[in-house]
């Protein structure tokens, strides 16, 4: 597999550092809120990733934090008059509630901030010691100057970067780039102790100390949206790789950004939209549809006709899905060709093809949809495949849709008692010639809810 490496913004072959391994950590989310659309973006694609590198028998370890102290947090109770943490274990639940809609499986660890000081104290400690950061007034600040490699990631000068910073004037920085590893508490906020007074931690100081704790000090693929790499995921390689005197991570990987109506996504244009909104207008799964059906580097636009092309691309793979387990009922033993198997094959290797290739979604979406399109032809043709042949494309198939984490919304396939004894009224009618009953009780079953198709297989009853 080849990924495209944002350090060396080059396509490069996955070689993890342990054969057979892989040692992911995610970026998640600051638990203040619900989750917006472009939110949704990078927990779908790296949630494929990761699904995609166990497909190729890779044991992934997959650590996403909850940012569950901060600015916008503490905010957010100061205005709702509760505690910080109160604010955040709602947040952090209802994050669940839209992962689990979008089909995004559970990291296989969960760290929260506030639940790591330790680790967090012990590297800003170990930064001091080795002479990288330095403590004002209990506020600790990490020395950028120290590390020769600064903006190695944003592939930015350091006095580009210089050029852009700036001093608040509460702040006693050396230099304005340097960045803060712990902050002195303030009145009224959370605080815990440390060694340099009461406080909280950095951002960014949050995510090397627990990728360090629960990964390695040296990990495969770090990964997070385009927005964070600078100054975010640059400060984290900056003071990993001084506290721990190794390569912080050896791939990283950064999904692009998405518009609203082709503009920038923001609250002041009105055009901001939480998956919680638009899951609840569209459903969840097209959320999902619409962050995969494009390579994760493009930008992506969102709006109502988009999204209800979505819909619409999923629902034909519904359909045959439908359609292949009910002719795989309905088929017999027979004959499976050699060339049908191997082009068979042949879609599957297109489909590994493109997800080998830096993870191209797009692509492999495409292989899924010309397999769909055999499939119907073969499970709607004049002769009906054997049942070895249905069941093997139905393997297929069921493998591209588990990787793309789709199709896991069941249909509602009981037909009612009711339906039922019309459907077999019906049928009399028609073995007694009586047509015009035929199709009255037709369009009754149809204005119920239900379709009446008949096949070289025999009755079939669907729901619109």
């Amino acid at each position: 597999m080849k990924i495209y490496n944002t350090l060396t913004r080059e396509l490069e072959e996955f070689k993890p550092i342990e054969p057979g391994k892989a040692k992911i950590y995610a970026c998640g989310p600051t638990v203040y809120n619900y989750i917006h659309i472009g939110n949704a973006r990078p927990i779908c694609v790296f949630d494929v990733l990761r699904r995609y590198l166990e497909y190729r028998g890779y044991e992934v370890t997959f650590v996403q934090n909850y940012t569950d102290v901060d600015d916008k947090i503490i905010k957010k109770a100061n205005e709702e008059g509760v505690s910080a943490s109160e604010i955040s274990e709602r947040f952090i639940a209802e994050y669940k509630k839209d992962a689990q809609g979008l089909n995004v499986r559970e990291a296989t660890i969960h760290p929260q901030v506030t639940q790591s000081m330790d680790m967090i104290i012990a590297l800003v400690k170990d930064l001091i010691e080795g002479g990288h950061a330095y403590e004002v007034n209990g506020d600790v600040y990490f020395k950028v100057d120290t590390f020769k490699e600064y903006g190695k990631l944003s592939h930015m000068p350091l006095e580009d970067l210089q050029a852009g910073a700036r001093i608040d004037a509460h702040e006693q920085k050396g230099n304005p780039m340097d960045f803060a590893l712990w902050k002195a508490a303030k009145p009224g906020e959370p605080y815990w102790e440390s060694p340099w007074g009461k406080g909280r931690p950095g951002w960014h100081i949050e995510c090397s100390a627990m990728a360090k704790n629960y990964l390695a000090e040296t990990i495969d693929i770090h990964c997070g949206g385009q927005d964070l790499i600078f100054p975010h995921h640059e400060n984290e390689i900056a003071q990993s790789e001084c506290g721990n005197g190794v390569p912080f991570a050896r791939y990283w990987m950064h999904n692009g950004y998405i518009n609203v109506d082709n503009r920038k996504m923001s609250k002041s244009l009105g055009n901001f939209f939480t998956v919680r909104e638009v899951a609840e207008k569209f459903g969840y799964e097209p959320i999902r549809f619409l962050m995969l059906q494009a390579h994760y580097r493009s930008q992506i636009n969102y709006n109502t006709e988009i999204i209800e092309q979505c819909q619409a691309a999923l629902e034909r793979l519904y359909n045959c899905k439908e359609n292949m387990e009910y002719a795989l009922e309905k088929a017999a033993d027979g004959a499976f060709p050699e060339e049908e198997k191997q082009a068979l094959l042949a879609r599957k290797q297109q489909f590994i093809d493109a997800m080998d290739n830096d993870l191209n979604t797009a692509d492999a979406i495409s292989a899924l949809f010309e397999l769909t399109r055999e499939i119907n032809t073969m499970t709607s043709g004049s002769t009906l495949a054997a049942k070895e042949q249905i069941a093997f494309a139905k393997a297929v198939f069921d493998e591209m849709c588990g990787v793309l984490g789709l199709l896991y919304q069941k249909k509602e396939n009981e037909i009612p008692q009711e339906i039922l004894d019309l459907v077999e009224e019906r049928a009399a009618a028609r073995k007694a010639k009586d047509f015009a009953k035929a199709d009255a009780l037709r369009d009754q079953i149809t204005a119920m809810g239900y379709i009446v198709e008949e096949t070289r297989q025999g009755t079939k009853i669907s729901k619109k």
